[in-house]
């Protein structure tokens, strides 16, 4: 499982959901749809309307891939933070009582308001 803990692992840039890890695909569901895609340098974290999934690169050659799901309805209390003036990256906090908080931090340019808006759509059912 993915260490939640170490923040430096979730300095996430959005990207386009084509450029998703064409594996995460068929742990899809039916029903299920992808929100966003965002990557650091080998990992991934995909939003769906059911669950986010973080895939984790392991390894020198990165063939070892850890993913790890965190269902909505596991999440106790959300938040969000925008970007500021000095600071441009966004954040997005869930609490988990079983993992503690899961921090993902979204690099500049990303619009947190309008996506609160749609997780909260998941989260809150």
């Amino acid at each position: 499982m993915i260490d939640f803990s170490n923040n430096a692992l979730f300095k996430l840039t959005p990207i386009a959901t084509k450029e998703m890890i064409p594996i995460i695909n068929q742990f899809l569901i039916d029903g299920e749809i992808v929100l966003a895609v965002f990557k650091t340098i080998r990992d991934q974290v995909v939003f769906t309307n059911k669950r986010v999934i973080a895939a984790n690169v392991q390894g020198f050659t990165g063939k070892k891939v850890d993913y790890t799901s965190i269902p909505y309805s596991k999440v106790q209390t959300f938040s969000v933070e925008t970007a500021g003036t000095l600071d441009l990256d966004c954040e997005i906090d869930f609490f988990i009582s079983a993992v503690g908080r899961v921090r993902f931090e979204i690099r500049g340019g990303f619009d947190i308001v309008s996506f609160n808006r749609i997780i909260s759509e998941y989260v809150l059912k």
